[in-house]
């Protein structure tokens, strides 16, 4: 499909000064896409030059739109010396290239130097024809969606769900090349800067020929992450879900009828697919590795699969043949695709049948000097060994499927820690082929569905299990079994039943290791690694018996390496689902009866857990109906035969049934004291500081329990940096470092949030790095909403069932850092840190700054700084339409750290550009917010000796088209339902 791209450069504006003796610059510009630039004429002295250029036309193949971003460049004109370079600004050409996508990019881009950040902006307008053609042998994929949230997109219904698309693209990093040597800062990071956004091209027109191969159209749950990996090259990789979309058209779809999210998943379930089927025939297949690429490759992996209780119930005699039939049809229709992973987290009702628990996979990998960068090979078999052994495991647990599955990497050097996991789960077997289910098995299966807890009750047979667990039956249904504790990673399911509010559960563990090279080194991270599992799961377990809960949702685990550490950080959103039985206390052990003062201290922190157990239920109200044990039908097993997490297994099980192991008629959680480390571990759950009054956090989109969300809703982002002291540094130094960092960091955020009491912060997201020898970095992004607390809460459904009240107005960003600088936006100044934080309304951008021409005439009003919220969402408004991602790699470097303000200043200053970059972008497309935002990289390396830093950041999320309920509502009271659907779909505003 060959095409011309027009381009023309209209103006700029705020240049800095270029000619120190008229204070003046001589502007000109570059435009550059493939290998053909074109120049503007120059502008004499002026820091505001109106070119008005012809228009610039490139007559390319659609292979290129998608693969070659358009470059920018604007520069100084010199007559006797070199021109200086001002700036660049890059365009990804892609969401021009949708049948429904934008017909033009027009705004104001700000100009971006790797040194020198922001230097004005440019005014320049892209547009894009496309021929037809039907040439069945093209390389491109135009027309494929893609869409970074992890739920099917609010204007659209999915007609099928495909199955997993991934691919992965690998080239030498120009940072690591020989000419790196001898050429300026500025041009080495630039270089970078247009490899990966060649390369990001690259990969997103693959994985769209792999979905128009699937006879999909979207892919949702994009996920697309940088792997540095030093001298071994740069590796570009993303993984999704292929699905086949189709845009909801009714005028219902754009009214103001609901604006809670789970109304919005109800308008766009999944569909039954046509009779004759949009059935994937074609998988991409699996790069084998032909050859090593790598002199030395040393692998290690490390398997996963909680057994503990991370389950979800099984059928009982009832439920036996129907169990049968439905794993059968799920397992045909899953045979037909090579991965059965799905990105996605959230689903409509009746597509989750049963939930099996958390599967996970980790391998140490050995790097060395690629020299064939051009074949990946290698890394897909590495990645196909982990994808295999998920499978293994959830097949384990009688499951066919996983979802809320991810990937990540963690690079120290020469060695790399792929890590991947996902939660195990049977599907319903209609959505995921041509729709026929045999008429008993689907009268079964909407009885199951029809219950409210069918998704707790456990896949796998009761009488075969593969591991020792708890099960007692369903406390909902009262017919099938649950286990006692269940983690995942997806979020918590629209039609399920909590009791009382949910909170942040977090895991974190650090362990020093010896400093070694290549093999060596593998061998030493690998024997710590299941070591470190089992210490975060048992920190887990701990943290959620002490808060009164029964169920993680959202559950996402880290381990990080760095050349004399590892650390461990494990995120998640604790629930007390109702269909699960009440979790018992806590019993503290020790081995030392005879001990009097010993044996006294145990009695003290049993007496403060059970008062921390008791004031949580009451913090997070959760008081369950009481139900007896003869109704569940579920004996308590004898001691012998409990499942329980000791960190000792010397006893002798004589010895343990001595223990008073009961806690009223529930089974207790035992915590065997039988040396420093486990007396820390107790010690670390008493120490964990509760949130202050008023404030409740969680990692999932949408606190459980909570309802009655007002209008305030705020996005912000905080970086921490810490230097350790080498000296005398032990296991429990370094742990009570990196708690006090954490917890210090979340204290910053209530502490600046506290004007917007009450509040939750949700999808809170840490993300943990070792940059250097000593250096901990920990970055969190998170939105905060409030909620009225007079309101009455009603704690039996889930609040993705709720309506959101009101409209968010004002959703703008908080920047945190060590100094404590914030900022609502790039052009607000810093408060001090004893001021409460402020929402502010935020005010018009001047001189056409952002232009919104998607915006519906008939809202009549304006809007100001393009929204951000990580979000799939915005609360009290309808998305009517979706432009495509953003998906921009950012590289800062400074020489002048110290007069830059420092770390603080720098990483603030940094971060902020890239927000006003991202809103440009997105204002340029017609958009009016971001959605599913997340900040994928932040990779921050500094040399204090000689005052350098440099930082790398990598964000992503949906520019799309919102309009507020409240201006629909205006406008279905003033004029027809059918004047303001057109109107409100196709109308421009520009502000």
């Amino acid at each position: 499909m060959p095409g011309k791209l027009k381009v023309k450069i209209v103006a700029g504006r705020h240049l800095p000064v270029m000619d120190r003796a008229s204070d003046l610059t001589d502007a000109f510009v570059e435009v550059k896409f493939g290998n053909t630039t074109f120049k503007t004429d120059v502008y004499l002295k002026s820091l505001n030059p109106q070119w008005n250029s012809e228009w610039f036309k490139f007559e390319v193949d659609d292979e290129d739109l998608q693969d070659e971003p358009l470059q920018i460049t604007v520069l100084d004109h010199d007559t006797y010396s070199a021109n200086d370079a001002i700036g660049k600004v890059y365009i990804d050409i892609d969401p021009l290239l949708y049948s429904e996508a934008a017909t033009v990019i027009s705004g104001w881009f700000p100009i971006y130097d790797t040194i020198h950040g922001i230097r004005g902006e440019i005014n320049v307008v892209v547009k894009v024809d496309l021929f037809n053609d039907l040439n069945r042998f093209r390389q491109s994929s135009c027309g494929v969606k893609f869409f970074c949230t992890t739920s099917i997109p609010k204007c659209y219904r999915a007609v099928i769900i495909h199955g997993f698309v991934e691919e992965l693209v690998v080239n030498e990093d120009p940072e690591y090349q020989w000419i790196d040597r001898i050429r300026t800062p500025r041009a080495s990071n630039e270089a970078r800067q247009r490899l990966i956004s060649l390369m990001s091209g690259e990969l997103q027109r693959k994985i769209g020929l792999k979905v128009l191969e699937m006879r999909g159209n979207a892919v949702v749950g994009y996920l697309q992450c940088f792997d540095l990996e030093g001298e071994s090259g740069l590796v570009v990789r993303a993984i999704g879900t292929a699905c086949t979309l189709d845009k909801l058209s009714s005028p219902a779809a754009f009214l103001p009828a609901c604006n809670s999210p789970s109304k919005e998943m109800k308008e766009s379930p999944l569909v039954h697919p046509p009779s004759h089927g949009c059935r994937s025939t074609h998988n991409s297949p699996i790069h084998t590795a032909t050859g090593s690429r790598l002199t030395q490759n040393f692998s290690v992996s490390v398997p996963t699969l909680i057994y503990t209780g991370m389950g979800s119930g099984s059928a009982g005699k009832e439920g036996g043949p129907f169990k049968a039939l439905l794993r059968q049809q799920t397992q045909s229709a899953l045979e037909q695709r090579e991965f059965p992973f799905f990105t996605l987290t959230a689903f409509p009702p009746g597509f989750l049948v049963h939930v099996g628990g958390v599967v996970s996979a980790r391998s140490v990998k050995l790097l060395d000097r690629i020299h064939n960068p051009d074949e990946p090979e290698t890394r897909d078999a590495w990645w196909a060994e982990i994808r295999q052994e998920i499978k293994s495991h959830a097949k384990a647990l009688g499951c066919h499927a996983v979802v809320g599955y991810s990937e990540s990497t963690s690079i120290c050097e020469e060695v790399c820690i792929l890590s991947a996991s996902g939660t195990a789960a049977v599907l319903n077997p209609r959505f995921l082929q041509d729709g026929t289910v045999e008429g008993c098995l689907e009268q079964r299966l909407e009885e199951n569905l029809s219950t409210r807890c069918g998704f707790c009750h456990i896949p796998y047979d009761e009488l075969n299990m593969p591991f020792p667990a708890h099960l007692t039956y369903c406390y909902n249904c009262r017919k099938q079994k649950v286990p006692d504790v269940l983690f995942t990673t997806i979020d918590l399911p629209t039609d399920a039943t909590v009791i009382g509010k949910g909170c942040l559960i977090q895991a974190r563990l650090c362990r020093l290791k010896k400093k070694a090279q290549a093999e060596a080194n593998a061998t030493a991270i690998s024997n710590l690694l299941p070591f470190m599992e089992y210490e975060v799961h048992t920190q887990l377990m701990n943290k959620l018996k002490l808060k009164g809960m029964n169920a993680l949702f959202g559950l996402r685990i880290q381990i990080t390496v760095g050349e004399n550490m590892l650390m461990g950080l494990a995120s998640a959103t604790g629930v007390y689902l109702a269909a699960l039985p009440t979790p018992g206390g806590i019993q503290i052990a020790g081995k030392t009866p005879n001990d009097g003062s010993y044996e006294q201290h145990i009695s003290h922190m049993q007496k403060k857990i059970n008062d921390t157990i008791a004031k949580n239920k009451e913090l997070y109200e959760i008081n369950p109906p009481e139900i007896s044990e003869e109704i569940i039908g579920s004996p308590i097993p004898e001691p012998r035969q409990r499942s329980r997490l000791l960190r000792s297994q010397s006893e002798s099980s004589d010895e343990v049934t001595e223990l008073d192991l009961s806690h009223g008629k529930k089974d207790a959680f035992v915590l065997e004291i039988d040396d420093t480390d486990a007396m820390e571990d107790v010690h670390s759950l008493l120490t964990d500081v509760p949130p202050p009054s008023g404030f409740y956090s969680c990692n999932t989109e949408i606190m459980p329990g909570i309802n009655n969300w007002t209008s305030e809703i705020q996005m912000f982002t905080s970086v921490r940096v810490i230097r350790l002291s080498s000296l005398n540094l032990t296991n429990q130094a370094l742990n009570k470092n990196f708690n006090d960092l954490c917890e210090n960091l979340l204290k910053s955020l209530y502490f600046k949030l506290r004007s917007m009491i009450p509040c939750c912060l949700c999808h809170v997201n840490f993300t943990v790095s070792l940059p250097e020898d000593e250096l901990i970095q920990v970055t969190v992004t998170a939105v905060a909403i409030t909620f009225d607390k007079n309101q009455a809460l009603q704690t039996t459904k889930t609040p993705v069932e709720k309506s959101l009240q009101r409209a968010s107005t004002d959703n703008e960003e908080l920047l945190q850092f060590p100094l404590e600088l914030c900022s609502d936006s790039l052009h607000s100044h810093p408060f001090p840190p004893v001021k409460a934080v402020t929402v502010e309304k935020a005010s018009p951008v001047g001189d056409g700054n952002f232009r919104n021409r998607s915006a519906p005439p008939c809202a009549n009003s304006t809007v100001g700084v393009v929204k951000m919220t990580p979000l799939s969402f915005i609360p009290g408004a309808k998305i009517t339409k979706y432009l495509g991602i953003i998906n921009m790699f950012f590289i800062r470097e400074t020489t002048s750290l110290r007069e830059e303000g420092g770390v603080s200043g720098f990483l603030h200053a940094f971060i902020a550009e890239v927000f006003a970059m991202v809103r440009a972008h997105v204002a340029a497309l017609g958009g009016n917010a971001v959605v599913s935002y997340i900040m994928k990289q932040c990779v921050f390396m500094e040399n204090p000796n000689k005052n350098q830093a440099q930082c790398l950041i990598n964000v992503s999320g949906d520019a799309v088209v919102f309009v507020r309920e409240s201006d629909l509502e205006v406008v279905s009271s003033q004029q027809p339902t059918t004047n303001c659907q057109s109107s409100c779909t196709e109308g421009e505003v520009t502000t």
